[in-house]
């Protein structure tokens, strides 16, 4: 079995400074109140018929989308401007803040 070297995981830490970032839900719920509310909901429910419910989505998949929105990848009026001015950490806080909301889905009979 192949190890890896304490040097080997300070490099990935340095060049990748958010994995060093362990996803603090608390911050993620405040960022939410203060960014994400008016949209998306605290709760994660959308609160206007144009925005997605975020509630329990794939954390990696929230990442991604606000990654993409603050590189300028993905083009939105709203979220291009919101995300642009995340930082990585804010980032993996907010998708951990959506991600860990528990929804339940009851098909009709």
């Amino acid at each position: 079995m192949k190890t890896h070297s304490v040097g080997t995981l300070a490099v990935v830490i340095v060049a990748f400074p958010a994995l060093a970032h362990s996803a603090d839900i608390k911050t993620g719920r405040a960022l939410a109140a203060a960014r994400c509310q008016t949209c998306h909901g605290i709760d994660g429910i959308a609160t206007i018929p144009e925005a997605p419910n975020l509630a329990g989505e794939n954390e990696i998949y929230l990442q991604a989308q606000l990654h993409a929105f603050r590189t300028g990848q993905r083009q939105h009026e709203i979220m291009s401007i919101v995300a642009k001015d995340l930082t990585d950490e804010e980032i993996i806080d907010l998708a951990a803040w959506y991600a860990a909301i528990r929804i339940e889905a009851t098909p009709p009979e």
